[in-house]
């Protein structure tokens, strides 16, 4: 079944008109910024997660003097298995929006695949998602570009306490607390990543905990990021969403899909995000694959009717 989108109970922070095309320049202009560092309350996850980004940053730091081809073709494969069928694939249109269904061994085997990609456990990732999508470019999106692009980027991952106070956890993840893998990964989800570095330095030295657990994630990170940031602000609008989500080609190629931002919002049940024939998107390649081979199944997209409610302009031939 597909989310419903929900209304937030809370009024929007002040945004000027935005211009329903291509946007050159940030139309976001939030009424306050959130203070980061000073006049807070500090929580543990609050300094292991800043420390964890700059441990894992710093580490990709020395790839240029760690090159070599095994090290690179292993950070390229753990992209593909971590972030299309991890994070794209499982955690998103999976998980978060149940834009398809899979057998359950196949759908904990992807979204194990996710939790390599160390952007959180499965049931936090989707908590933050739906909330995002529940409360959109309002006071509730835990990632909200009011509050400025490096908030909406980054810097909201440093402050647990609004993370919880914006993303009711009960209300948005019952579905997957109720499955014990999920839990375990919940509990469990630090030795995983531990486990997979001491691997890769077994097998491949400091060159592949680089290039493998470095320069993999950074890359990860920055572009899950920029779905959040730059697909808020920069862009193409083709449908009446009623928020700033924007379709990016170039984030799109570089995150297997997922830039087909204004597609997402309106039709965040599709399993499909790029909708045109001409947007690239590796993720639904993969679903229709899936799909062929029997292992996907009640694949959600958006109808005729559905478009047509939700185009800027009449669409022909509907």
């Amino acid at each position: 079944m597909a989310l419903v989108t929900v209304t937030s109970p809370l009024p929007k922070s002040k945004i000027s008109p935005v211009m329903l095309g291509e946007a050159t320049a940030s139309d976001v202009v939030g009424e306050r910024k959130r203070t980061l560092f000073r006049g807070r309350e500090w929580k543990r996850l609050d300094i292991e997660t800043p420390f964890v980004v700059c441990a894992v940053h710093c580490l990709s730091l020395f790839a240029p003097v760690q090159f070599n081809w095994s090290a690179f073709w292993v950070a390229f494969a753990l992209s593909v298995i971590t972030g299309l069928l991890g994070i794209t694939l499982s955690f998103h249109r999976n998980l978060s929006h149940r834009s398809f269904k899979l057998p359950k061994w196949l759908e904990y085997s992807f979204a194990y695949c996710g939790v390599h990609a160390l952007q959180g456990h499965p049931i936090d990732w989707v908590n933050v998602h739906r909330s995002h999508h529940k409360f959109g470019d309002s006071e509730r999106d835990p990632h909200s570009p009011i509050e400025g692009f490096w908030y909406s980027h980054m810097s909201w991952l440093l402050y647990r306490k609004s993370i919880t106070k914006r993303c009711r956890e009960d209300n948005n993840v019952g579905d997957l607390k109720k499955q014990p893998f999920y839990r375990f990964m919940q509990r469990t989800y630090n030795l995983h990543a531990i486990a997979l570095g001491v691997l890769l330095y077994a097998l491949g030295g400091f060159p592949f905990l680089v290039w493998g657990m470095g320069v993999r994630i950074v890359y990860a990170w920055h572009i899950t990021w920029m779905v959040n940031s730059v697909c808020h602000i920069w862009g193409k609008q083709a449908w009446k969403t009623g928020d700033l989500s924007r379709n990016n080609w170039l984030v799109a190629v570089l995150s297997f899909g997922e830039g087909w931002h204004n597609n997402h919002h309106a039709f965040e049940y599709s399993a499909r995000h790029g909708l045109e024939w001409w947007q690239l998107d590796l993720t639904w390649i993969v679903v229709r694959l899936l799909q062929a081979a029997g292992l996907a199944t009640q694949v959600k997209l958006p109808n005729e009717m559905q478009k047509q409610r939700m185009a800027l302009q009449p669409l022909k031939n509907c």
